[in-house]
């Protein structure tokens, strides 16, 4: 299957990233999620408005404008609320996790799957290291508090936020505006190229595992608005980041998912992926969203009721961190 053509093949082979416009449809595709997630705005509002901490739950509001002013409001963010993956830590009984049908089906839309194929072949597993971010005016961020789906994300590859199990993984990140990615509400920026060579180091630090700034030749950096409906494809060890969200009234909403060939490793095993397309096996493709919930509700359970495994690699022994 050829989607792509070989001028676009060479750009992801020497820069490490591409856009596709047009992947999906806005009506067909991504307003079913919206619908979902105007359901999970809703119950937080109420929840708020009945507990006396916002003064209406805003109904008439918009998506956008209703979610800013009920965390501009009450202080809080709401970001496991909404997210289709568990925390790398605290995993609790009753963790939010939003593991609705369209939220199953954008995953395993036949025009993005395409697109998977033609860069890594028939055999297609969903990588469970997946998320939406709800990327929010700094007025809406709850003071005190980081959390990077709904702030700015700092410089790293995604190799380097995977257990090394995954080194040699064929991992394929597709990146996706929900709404419109400007310069402004904070779209992604990519190093060109520089997923040539080796993983670069990174260091824990409060806003997550990221690269030192000292390690980007920042003079490189590239924007890249997107609309919604096209897709940014990135290998691994294409070193990204994102801008602030510097508008009053936009949220920059999107998602970030990743593929690779069955029977390699992903890099998180306590999280689960599944079969997304098999032309050798088509009998072991999950095709069933509430199984899909399932698995991630069996996920949390396990986790809440151990210790938190290992999601990463680096320490702030290292030289570079210091």
């Amino acid at each position: 299957m050829q989607v792509l053509t070989p001028a676009q093949r060479q750009q992801f082979e020497r820069d490490g990233y591409l856009v596709v416009e047009d992947v999906l449809d806005p009506t067909r595709d991504i307003a079913p999620v919206m619908a979902e997630y105007a359901d999970v705005v809703d119950r937080i509002a109420h929840s708020l408005y009945e507990e006396g901490v916002i003064k209406s739950p805003y109904r008439e509001l918009p998506f956008e404008e209703r979610l800013i002013r009920i965390c501009a409001e009450s202080g809080r963010n709401f970001p496991q609320h909404f997210d289709f993956s568990l925390p790398q830590s605290g995993v609790r009984h009753d963790t939010p996790i939003h593991v609705g049908p369209a939220v199953f089906g954008l995953l395993t839309n036949q025009r993005l799957l395409d697109l998977v194929e033609d860069l890594i072949g028939p055999e297609i597993y969903s990588n469970p290291v997946q998320h939406i971010r709800m990327k929010l005016p700094k007025r809406a961020v709850a003071k005190g508090s980081y959390n990077g789906l709904v702030s700015t994300i700092p410089w790293h590859q995604d190799n380097g936020v995977i257990l090394p199990e995954a080194d040699e993984s064929d991992i394929l990140t597709i990146w996706m505006p929900i709404t419109e990615a400007t310069v402004e509400n904070g779209c992604l920026q990519v190093i060109p190229g520089s997923h040539r060579g080796d993983l670069v180091p990174h260091c824990p630090q409060e806003k997550g595992v990221s690269i030192p700034e000292k390690l980007i030749p920042s003079e490189r950096a590239t924007p890249l608005p997107m609309r919604p409906g096209s897709a940014l494809l990135m290998t691994s060890r294409t070193v990204h980041s994102s801008l602030d969200n510097v508008t009053e009234d936009r949220v920059r909403i999107s998602f970030d998912l990743r593929y690779q060939p069955i029977g390699q490793p992903t890099g998180r095993p306590a999280f689960p992926g599944f079969v997304a397309r098999s032309a050798a096996h088509p009998e072991a493709v999950l095709c069933n969203p509430a199984e899909w919930a399932r698995m991630w509700y069996e996920a949390r359970a396990r986790l809440a009721e151990q210790e938190n495994p290992s999601f990463n690699r680096w320490s702030l022994d290292a030289a570079v961190c210091a």
